[in-house]
């Protein structure tokens, strides 16, 4: 069945949406594509993006490390490097402090009907895409080199077995979202 899925281009494409669909619905019900929920997050008063994202990390190890125990799907990790960091963390972090919305809470937003995240947040992932994509053979070359790691993942930064170190990982994140709740944050 597998096979069949990674052969059939539009299956993936309709699995895609599908996916997509029910990501949007689950940010909304978890209040994040809401604005004052993430301008609270910003100002480290309403940790409710935290958790959801917390909570998708801790499930999606979870669970792709169990695909790739039981031979359903394989890691290809991308080469990485501090310059790739810094770009990305300073694109998205620009735009998530500007109008208060990652990509996948603009989704959100604007299937909810917000029309701030319609009317500005659109043309503007639209816009930072377009400027991108003209600075991004610059881009490539000069800072993306800056600083390489590889292809490194914890379990080889910490020369360990990959499960131990997924549960670790599994085990804090955990904690966290519990002490946090135990916060009352």
């Amino acid at each position: 069945m597998l096979e069949e899925i990674r052969k059939n281009h539009n299956l993936q494409l309709i699995i895609g949406l599908l996916t997509g669909i029910v990501f949007g619905f689950f940010l909304q019900r978890g209040g994040v594509t809401r604005y004052d929920v993430i301008l609270g997050q910003l100002l480290l008063k309403d940790f409710t993006v935290l958790k959801v994202m917390l909570t998708a990390v801790l499930t999606g190890t979870l669970g792709v490390h169990f695909l790739v125990s039981r031979g359903y799907a394989d890691l290809h990790i991308k080469p990485g490097s501090l310059g790739q960091t810094a770009v990305g963390g300073l694109i998205f972090g620009a735009g998530f402090a500007i109008l208060g919305y990652c990509p996948g809470t603009l989704a959100g937003a604007i299937g909810q009907g917000s029309l701030d995240a319609l009317l500005a947040g659109l043309p503007g992932i639209l816009l930072g895409t377009w400027f991108f994509s003209l600075v991004y053979p610059v881009v490539k070359e000069r800072i993306y080199p800056w600083k390489s790691f590889g292809d490194l993942t914890f379990p080889k930064l910490l020369k360990k077995d990959t499960w131990p170190v997924v549960f670790a990982f599994a085990g804090g994140i955990l904690a966290f979202l519990v002490l946090l709740e135990m916060l009352g944050l």
